[in-house]
């Protein structure tokens, strides 16, 4: 949702980096060069850089030297939002995004993180598959092309007091809530909780004043963020995914030869695959280091949190998710566990 904006500041879109696999380049020497400046929050220094440093080069190869992919890191471009306005105006042709991100062009990529619709990889990846024809074409619609789909990971409630339960969460919780967001305020309300409403870039000042106590964010974002420094409780049943994806302008795009566009499609989807693996490998690992760095797990009940959702889902559901999105989503999600 963009209530699921709440879930996450989004910094993990990073989990997008696609690296291309070796093709035959086409000749395009005719065609106009064309440059494809890529913005994300993908930190310097980090794999996701070197694996898009190697995309930049792969594009290189792939289209015999007619696209040129720069890559801006570690936010240098500003966040999610910012980027996607940066798109819009011809500053920027492309970005790595979570559903934060997506929100600010289609609202519809938001269905996929529900909370407590879809629980596993397993079921996210059916369930992506349905739905993601219906959703590229409500991107494209609005002027950008999806490259590629990705998991960022799957969120949990990590906390400064140890809850028990999600019903003593809902009773005496403080649960960030991203500023500007009406409907995900309305949403956390629904589901029983008290929302704290502040900018992202306030969760730390605000976790340490006791301001806020408790954040909804996947395993590896808490740990790199280092919001489970202070936030040393965390509830082990996920909450909902996090879903991300890699989009160019669609006029961008377009400007590449037909040819050479089919060609870095088919390598991005590919190896899309293969980040998702390794994005579910570093987020165990984050977890082991939270861990053995003092992080107490806390066993949740997933008929209780499911309660909690289904509240949450009203508000949701029409208002957050277009309707017709969402009711998508249920009905794959209900399938994938047949």
């Amino acid at each position: 949702m963009q209530s699921l904006r709440t879930l996450l500041s989004g910094s993990l879109s990073l989990a997008l980096g696609l690296a291309f696999t070796g093709v035959a380049a086409p000749r395009v020497a005719s065609a106009d060069p064309v440059v494809i400046k890529l913005g994300t929050l993908a930190p310097k220094g980090t794999p996701w850089e070197t694996l898009l440093k190697q995309m930049s080069q792969d594009w290189t190869r792939l289209s015999n030297g007619q696209v040129t992919l720069r890559i801006y890191a570690g936010g240098t471009l500003g966040n999610e939002g910012d980027m996607v306005k940066k798109m819009r105006v011809g500053q920027l042709q492309a970005a790595a995004l979570t559903t934060i991100g997506l929100h600010d062009i289609s609202p519809d990529p938001l269905g996929l993180d529900v909370p407590m619709l879809i629980d596993n990889d397993a079921q996210l990846e059916f369930v992506r598959a349905r739905v993601a024809p219906s959703l590229e074409k409500k991107i494209e619609d609005k002027g950008f092309v999806v490259l590629a789909w990705s998991e960022i990971g799957f969120v949990r409630f990590f906390s400064s007091k140890k809850y028990e339960s999600i019903k003593a969460l809902e009773e005496g919780g403080k649960v960030f809530c991203w500023e500007g967001d009406p409907g995900s305020a309305e949403a956390w309300r629904a589901a029983g909780f008290h929302p704290v409403v502040i900018s992202s870039t306030d969760i730390v000042s605000s976790l340490q004043t006791g301001m806020l106590d408790t954040i909804a964010a996947t395993p590896l974002y808490a740990y790199t963020s280092q919001y489970s420094q202070k936030a040393r409780f965390m509830i082990d049943t996920p909450w909902s995914p996090l879903t991300g994806a890699m989009v160019v302008k669609k006029d961008a795009w377009e400007k590449i030869p037909a040819d050479v566009r089919a060609k870095l499609l088919e390598s991005v989807k590919e190896t899309g695959k293969k980040i998702d693996i390794e994005v579910r490998r570093m987020d165990a690992e984050a977890m082991k280091s939270m861990k053995a760095q003092g992080l107490t797990v806390v066993k949740g009940d997933p008929a209780e949190m499911l309660v909690a959702a289904k509240a949450a889902w009203k508000v949701l559901r029409g208002k957050v998710v277009p309707a017709d999105t969402f009711d998508a989503v249920q009905k794959a999600a209900t399938e994938s566990k047949k």
